[in-house]
């Protein structure tokens, strides 16, 4: 297993505490409003990195078919059962610095709400661009470091971390903020060429979330979010990169998974598991569930 401490939402209400009923209606439509302008109308294999319940899954009906992946299965069974079990979608219980698939497989890939939970970031994107077929396009979210309200807390003195330095910021037990510019230096690094940035949530204060309808606030952001193309002071900021340069040889659309432990391909399917015959780990499938967290 990875020594990179992984947040796991095992066990949790998230979907329900955080989202149904924590208020958020507004941040939910205003992410609707960036993925739609972000996203490509269509494509043929999407990796969902970080999919929770499948909140915005539905969101992306365009392509054919869908990887849900997340860390937890509590989460991947609640987003079975808003999506239902289908051939459109594959759950998949698995490490993001270890995606159990091969080279080049996908031709889309979204991480949205995902990297601030990422101790190491820029490994996280690298474990994406690794699976994305050339001129493929990644949706990225993060939480940023060079907000607003961060800045004038900063100005005030009522911070001691500093907004403008590229160095992420943990406010909270694997809860992190970073810099545009890190952001960006990373996706450069792994091989993404960024094409465009939103800027999100614009409104986030209880103020106007008590004052005016979500509805009302989701369209104002909208309307604002392309500034994010000259400057990025939003507490979430929506990239879309292209995968460029060179990529590994494709491979066969009948080979999906490869062995997180060794990088072997394709694995050897049985009744209830997928088994590596090149290092002999074995990985549970449950319930619909490919589950390569801990190998038996």
């Amino acid at each position: 297993m990875t020594e990179i401490p992984v947040c796991d939402y095992e066990g949790s209400d998230y979907q329900t505490s955080f989202w149904d009923k924590g208020g958020r209606a507004y941040e939910d439509a205003a992410e609707a409003i960036a993925l739609k302008h972000l996203l490509p109308a269509s494509g043929r294999l999407l990796l969902e990195i970080g999919a929770g319940a499948g909140r915005n899954t539905p969101r992306y009906a365009g392509f054919e078919r869908i990887v849900l992946l997340d860390y937890s299965r509590t989460q991947l069974e609640q987003a079975q059962q808003r999506l239902g079990i289908s051939d459109k979608y594959v759950y998949v219980a698995a490490d993001a610095y270890r995606l159990p698939f091969v080279d080049s497989l996908f031709d889309g890939a979204t991480m949205i709400r995902t990297l601030h939970h990422m101790a190491d970031a820029p490994k996280a994107i690298a474990q994406a661009a690794r699976v994305l077929r050339s001129d493929s396009i990644f949706i990225l979210e993060f939480a940023n470091k060079q907000n607003l309200k961060a800045i004038l807390r900063w100005i005030l003195r009522r911070q001691d971390w500093s907004p403008f330095t590229r160095e992420p910021v943990e406010f909270a037990a694997l809860n992190f903020d970073f810099h545009p510019g890190a952001v960006f230096d990373w996706l450069a690094a792994s091989g993404f060429s960024v094409e465009a940035k939103r800027t999100v949530s614009h409104f986030r204060m209880g103020l106007f979330k008590r004052l005016i309808p979500a509805k009302w606030l989701a369209a104002a952001d909208g309307f604002v979010q392309p500034t994010g193309a000259w400057w990025q002071l939003t507490p979430s900021v929506f990239v879309r990169a292209r995968r460029v340069g060179p990529v590994s040889g494709l491979p066969s659309n009948e080979v999906i998974f490869q062995c997180p432990e060794c990088g072997q391909h394709p694995l050897d399917s049985k009744s209830d598991r997928l088994a590596c015959p090149a290092c002999g780990k074995s990985y549970l499938i449950r319930n619909g569930i490919y589950d390569f967290r801990e190998p038996v």
